[in-house]
């Protein structure tokens, strides 16, 4: 009698197999039955790569044969008005109550203000992109099934192991600051609640128990109902309303013009630094993208929920950076807990209690939402077994993917434990602004790319102006980064429009979006390009170290196991609707 199958694809072995710890449950692939196989895998490993590099997946392989994979199809629920409030809960209360006061203090001043506006329209030329891709391929991977479609396997592994970098640094830090948030909450420092151990280099030395308490409760609702974890963010993101409304009203009660001056002390350097760290105050808005497969309607519901919570938060943001820069002079502000101790320190003693809690409660709707968000990419991730297909497990009671809630808020938990914010913002900011570029890039390749249709004139006239539009990016980020002057900026900034121009008249789009697109493509996504590029010119060179030790670790990774892993699974859905055809 055969076995019942444990692939993720399989709902028996799902449900008699689900908490199974074996090597078949976590590489069920050929390559690893045995020693042998797996010796021959990796003598083949360049072939296998060469064939990564060039497939690409396709619309119907992501809504169709990646959905099959999992136990249940996920309900059809969700309106633009439910979308719009997921992405204000998603994503207020971290930034805005978490970076805003070490940016203003450090690297901005007053002109805090100005580097939200630079992040939140490269946030919002990305909410296009991301909308576009959303609409037309409403499934549960978002970016990384968009960049599977369009870029092809390799460049989805990489930017699937950046997203999974983001939810769990995104919920490291937010965990700590929620610490913060409670230590003023019950009269204290922001950091008496951690252990210091001076035995621990700097940035690792301030352990934070309390982050981790933190994680497990949110991890354990996130597991036990989806359904009760949105109705949780509908309410806490009316809260957050409230106090915003509370925050503004009664901070500029006290507003003094005079701590506006001097606006920019820092000059634009320091604006655009800035604003490449607050650019974490927008994550969140890409987790919107994974609930587009249960949406109702996802070409009216889409654009208005995205693009309406992205407006939404964008004002909210430079209202309340206006309002701490009024209440306070910059040097005095506060880095962990900016509201609360500005409320303080214009005698409102009483109000930091009401901001700090309004600021843990938005702290929590974000852990939750993100931990919800997270799971749906591990489990989509894990359906093309670049991961163990142990991680597309859903639970048949709670109907939740309880193995990779569980695993990415334990990763989550281990980092906030020991990191500090500044460490984790950085490299957050990196990994965040790195998947917006590739969406962006893949957008264009959608537009003016299809295979068998193209013709090899235009898809060389399409990589030398990719090309350009990449190198003059990078080269103003790095000119911008290493040089005060302007010429080179100009230079760099003129081939970035001549290669834009040349893409928008000498190439014909190949493909035209079947319900919502982006308007003036290729401008818009190829802005984006360039924005994500120039402000990730303005981070630190430690913070890249570690992402590029990140990068190498994924590397190492793929090509050890998730090449050798994804490769069998294609060749065996290929072998089995080979079988299906000749039978027919």
């Amino acid at each position: 009698m055969s076995q019942p199958n444990t692939d993720a694809g399989g709902g028996e072995g799902i449900r008699r197999r689900f908490c199974g710890c074996s090597k078949q449950d976590f590489l069920p692939e050929e390559s690893f039955k045995s020693w042998g196989n797996y010796t021959k895998a990796l003598k083949a490993t360049p072939a296998r790569l060469l064939d990564r590099l060039t497939a690409r997946s396709g619309d119907h392989i992501e809504l169709v044969e990646m959905k099959a994979r999992s136990q249940h199809e996920m309900k059809k629920s969700l309106t633009w008005w439910d979308l719009m409030w997921f992405g204000i809960g998603a994503v207020i209360g971290a930034g805005i109550f978490v970076l805003t006061g070490l940016e203003t203090k450090k690297h901005a001043g007053p002109a805090v203000v100005l580097s939200y506006v630079v992040s939140g329209v490269s946030a919002m030329l990305s909410v296009f992109c991301y909308t576009e891709f959303a609409v037309e391929i409403p499934a549960a991977g978002g970016s990384f099934a968009y960049l599977r479609v369009e870029l092809g396997d390799f460049v989805a592994f990489i930017a699937a192991g950046n997203i999974l970098l983001e939810y769990v640094i995104g919920g490291a830090a937010v965990a700590r600051s929620w610490t913060s948030y409670f230590a003023t909450l019950c009269n204290r420092h922001p950091n008496d609640f951690r252990i210091h151990v001076s035995s621990f280099p700097d940035d690792y030395n301030q352990l934070d128990p309390i982050a981790i308490v933190v994680i497990i409760v949110i991890c354990t609702l996130a597991i036990a109902s989806t359904k009760g974890s949105s109705r949780f963010n509908y309410i806490a993101s009316i809260f957050h309303v409230a106090i915003i409304l509370f925050i503004v009203i009664a901070g500029l009660t006290k507003a003094n013009p005079k701590n506006f001056t001097p606006f920019a002390p820092y000059g634009p350097r320091g604006i655009f630094v800035a604003s490449a760290v607050l650019f974490f105050a927008y994550v969140g808005f890409d987790a919107v993208s994974t609930m587009a497969e249960e949406t109702k309607n996802p070409a009216k519901d889409i654009p208005i929920g995205l693009v309406g919570s992205m407006v939404i938060t964008t004002l909210a943001y430079c209202i309340l950076a206006v309002t701490l820069c009024l209440m306070q002079p910059y040097q005095q502000i506060d880095e962990d807990a900016p509201f609360s101790v500005a409320f303080e320190a214009v005698g409102w003693g009483w109000a930091k209690y009401i901001v700090a809690a309004g600021a843990i409660k938005g702290m929590t709707t974000v852990l939750l939402v993100s931990a919800v968000g997270q799971a749906r990419y591990l489990t989509h991730i894990a359906r093309s077994h670049m991961i163990s297909p142990w991680f597309a497990k859903v639970h048949e009671r709670t109907g939740t993917p309880v193995n990779a809630t569980a695993t990415m808020l334990a990763a989550t938990a281990i980092i906030a434990f020991f990191t500090s914010l500044g460490i984790l913002s950085n490299l957050l900011s990196i990994s965040t602004l790195f998947i917006f570029m590739l969406v962006a890039l893949g957008l264009i390749v959608r537009r003016y790319y299809v295979s068998g249709e193209t013709t090899p004139s235009d898809r060389n006239k399409l990589i030398i102006c990719l090309v350009l539009i990449l190198g003059s990016s990078i080269a103003t980020a790095v000119y911008w980064g290493s040089s005060n002057g302007w010429i080179g900026l100009v230079v760099s900034n003129s081939i970035w429009f001549l290669s834009t121009l040349a893409l928008w008249l000498g190439v014909p789009q190949a493909k035209k979006p079947r319900v919502w697109g982006v308007p003036l493509v290729p401008w818009v996504p190829s802005l984006s390009i360039a924005i994500n590029l120039f402000l990730l010119g303005s981070i630190d060179k430690a913070s890249f170290e570690r992402f590029g030790i990140w990068t190498g670790i994924l590397l190492l990774y793929y090509f050890l196991i998730g090449l050798h892993a994804s490769y069998d699974s294609v060749m065996e859905s290929k072998m089995v609707a080979g079988e299906v055809n000749s039978s027919v």
